[in-house]
């Protein structure tokens, strides 16, 4: 009897979409938490400003350096496999957390969390790809767009009574009833649909050169702001990571079985795509933390109180993501996805003008326009890239997909503080970020909202290069999607 008959004839693309969206929930749930608990982690691990700072880049660190890696191994020991094996390791990294008594801990088991998390990421977009038809996969997408949305809600309101009510390290072991859902789940029904890759071996040499490059030049990026761009540890990072390219670029055009199959990237849909999720992400993924910053820091809000007042964003997004998945289906991503992440910089131009009195209204009114644009390019340029790419290479391709993504997230929360950093000297830094200085009008708060306004000028520029990225994408095979 087949899966899908012992569970009341649920045909399997609906079961598969059942377990990424809990794989979805408990990393969109995991994000925007930490990003809310850093001001009480920092006070109660003693911690500074640059090791918060790497809590959530050390996350984002390893799971970006390993991705390709992932991916090419799921191709060739199989995608479920690698599935079930990031929420085992997600959820064990979140009772490490959850247990952390020093800082360096907490970062170093946050690590242990991205690794889990890159498993599922890497494979999410390739099961979807699989097993539901080209002029349905924007659609469930889409579905599954709406979980990471509703862990946007559900994330910074479950955080906020948490810490409300109990310590931080809750925030951490909330993930471990949804994983081991999700890891149970997983086991029990899906199945390998793919055959695996044989006959090919694993390129060790060009996984390691691309994961040391990243690695160096992400390091070099985030400790910069601390060190100085022009000191000898910063410019031999950034020389390290040049060397890596190089040495990537020579072994990837020599090897039998590539990690990273550039052929991909000759398709003008997929490589665009892409490129235009790298933009859109180095644009917009640091606006929640300078928005959190702000309403906690500068406006002296609580956590929960700044939770519920993120709200906008995440619903509007819940709302939009499957529609414009489905209008994608049938008039191609172009449209939606360009039209959206220009409504992104229209938002981002209204807080250009955020000030440390502006009204909720037009704050909200810009966190509804971000999850609008949002709901309308993600789920569209995800399903057109992976369309784009062929049924024995869905790994590899998500996982670039996804690696060019994550590494735009990392460098934009780099950038955004290195722009907001740059109007405000050190010490005012951190007597905003752990509450002490957030009276209306002190001289620290003036300067940091000073800051945001160049933050977001930055990504405001980013986004509109996206929008080009994704206008000459070119149009999609309108015969496949229909197939």
């Amino acid at each position: 009897m087949s899966i899908s008959d012992r569970l009341g004839g649920l045909h399997y693309k609906w079961i598969v979409l059942s377990v990424t969206t809990i794989g979805a929930l408990m990393a969109a749930i995991d994000g925007n938490i930490v990003m809310l608990a850093l001001p009480d982690m920092m006070a109660s691990l003693h911690a500074d400003l640059v090791q918060m700072t790497w809590v959530i880049m050390s996350y984002i660190l390893i799971s970006t350096v390993i991705l390709l890696t992932l991916g090419r191994m799921a191709d060739m020991l199989g995608r479920v496999r690698m599935y079930n094996l990031g929420f085992v390791t997600f959820t064990v990294g979140s009772v490490l957390c959850g247990i952390s008594r020093s800082a360096t801990e907490l970062i170093l088991f946050r690590m242990v969390q991205g690794a889990g998390g890159a498993m599922m990421v890497v494979n999410s977009a390739a099961l979807l790809t699989e097993v539901f038809p080209p002029n349905e996969r924007g659609k469930a997408l889409g579905i599954n767009g709406i979980t990471f949305s509703a862990g946007g809600v559900l994330g910074p309101v479950l955080g906020g009574f948490i810490l409300s009510a109990a310590s931080w390290r809750w925030i951490f072991f909330i993930n471990v009833p949804i994983g081991i859902l999700g890891t149970a789940w997983g086991y029990k029904v899906l199945r390998e649909m793919s055959p695996r890759v044989k006959g090919e071996r694993f390129d060790a040499l060009g996984a390691l050169a691309f994961s040391l490059g990243l690695l160096a030049l992400l390091a070099a990026l985030t400790l910069g702001i601390e060190a100085g761009w022009t000191s000898a540890p910063i410019l031999g990072l950034f020389a390290l990571f040049f060397a890596m390219v190089l040495l990537f670029v020579w072994r990837e055009r020599r090897a039998a079985n590539p990690v990273l199959d550039f052929s991909l990237f000759r398709n003008r849909v997929y490589g665009f795509s892409t490129l235009a999720a790298m933009m859109q992400s180095l644009a917009m993924f640091a606006v929640n933390f300078l928005i959190v910053f702000y309403l906690q820091a500068v406006r002296g809000y609580s956590p929960l109180r700044a939770a519920l007042l993120l709200i906008p964003l995440p619903i509007v997004m819940a709302i939009v993501a499957p529609i414009s998945g489905s209008l994608a289906d049938r008039i191609g991503a172009r449209i939606p996805a360009t039209v959206g992440v220009l409504i992104q910089a229209l938002a981002l131009f209204g807080f250009t003008f955020l000030k440390p009195d502006t009204p909720y209204q037009a704050i909200a009114l810009g966190l509804a326009l971000m999850g609008l644009g949002g709901g309308m390019f993600f789920s569209p340029n995800t399903s057109a890239a992976m369309n784009a790419a062929p049924n024995n290479r869905l790994g590899i391709a998500s996982a670039a997909l996804a690696t060019l993504r994550q590494t735009g997230m990392v460098t934009s929360l780099a950038l955004a503080m290195a722009v907001a950093a740059a109007s405000l000297p050190r010490d005012d830094m951190m007597k905003l970020f752990i509450g002490t200085d957030v009276a209306m009008g002190s001289s620290s708060m003036q300067s940091f909202v000073v800051g945001m306004h160049g933050a977001f000028v930055v990504s405001l520029a980013l986004s509109l290069l996206a929008a080009l990225f994704s206008v000459v994408r070119g149009k999609e095979d309108r015969k496949a999607r229909a197939a």
